[in-house]
């Protein structure tokens, strides 16, 4: 199945919500990063909720960023996404392992320890938005329920999960938001808690086959659910030689005429897909122009 997410609302407008699969592109984060099954869990859940997050921008040039930090062997997770739910992400330490918690599943919480959960919304503005909460409980989706309700005063439900098969390739992968409308009805409130009271995980609904579209319709299909658009998500990492370059000039005039006298090549690489550059000195040289004083 490809990787989409889909938009609706249900109950007249009262309900908006997202449902994704995500299991190509959390597998495609793991194969760069060569992340343990915990540290795929954790950056594979943050990915899922920032494509969605990244769909609900309007902007074409709108950028979404995650940054949670953690006291926990992990150290942090970063993920970005643009408005069109392409993501990309990476952790700080990637081949952590831990035993499984004590419901016999992978242990994201401990690995990420207390912390902080940073949402940072570049929207062309002359300053970002950014708004930061600490962390509930590391299981990353009850975290970013609430920031929702915290930062953005938005009552929400954030469903997230990564499974993963026993060659520690990614099995399944997505999640979902429900966002619930200033003018909604106590009876339409009442009624999304008893329905997300019932779900178990996003990972045994797509285990047992269910799509979004499945998955949105359990949840709020009584209350008259209307799909608007599906969005089709995956990792994408727009590095470039070109853009390298500019962030090496940006180190400014004197420590580029260093390099330049050591004579030596200098590599710099992607955080985020691991593409390695390589600037000679001779290329530093037509650099060195843009250099700052």
């Amino acid at each position: 199945m490809e990787d989409y997410i889909l938009r609706a609302t249900a109950g007249e407008g009262q309900v908006r919500a997202f449902a994704a699969t995500t299991k190509n592109l959390v597998e495609r984060a793991r194969q760069i990063h060569n992340t343990s099954p915990v540290a795929t869990a954790a950056l594979g859940r943050l990915l899922t909720a920032g494509a969605m997050m990244g769909a609900m921008m309007k902007g074409e040039k709108d950028i979404l960023t995650l940054q949670i930090k953690g006291s926990g062997a992990l150290g942090g997770i970063v993920v970005t996404a643009d408005s069109s739910a392409n993501v990309k992400g990476y952790v700080h330490e990637p081949m952590v392992i831990l035993p499984p918690n004590d419901k016999g599943k992978l242990d994201v919480s401990g690995a990420i320890g207390p912390g902080f959960l940073s949402v940072i919304k570049d929207l062309g503005l002359k300053e970002p938005y950014s708004g930061q909460v600490a962390l509930q409980t590391g299981e990353i989706a009850e975290d970013l329920t609430y920031y929702f309700a915290v930062s953005e005063q938005i009552p929400s439900s954030v469903g997230l999960g990564v499974l993963m098969n026993r060659d520690n390739t990614v099995r399944q992968a997505g999640g979902f938001i429900i966002q619930v409308m200033p003018f909604a009805e106590e009876k339409t409130i009442a009624y999304l808690e008893q329905e997300l009271a019932k779900v178990s995980s996003v990972t045994a609904m797509l285990d047992q086959g269910m799509t979004p579209e499945d998955i949105l319709d359990r949840l709020i299909g009584k209350l008259g659910l209307e799909i608007t658009d599906r969005i089709p998500t995956a990792y994408h990492c727009g590095c470039s030689r070109e853009r390298m370059s500019r962030a090496l000039a940006s180190i400014g005039k004197k420590d580029l005429k260093e390099i330049i006298a050591e004579g030596k090549p200098v590599e710099m690489s992607c955080q985020f897909c691991n593409s390695t550059y390589t600037f000679t000195p001779e290329e530093i040289k037509k650099i060195l122009p843009r250099g700052r004083q």
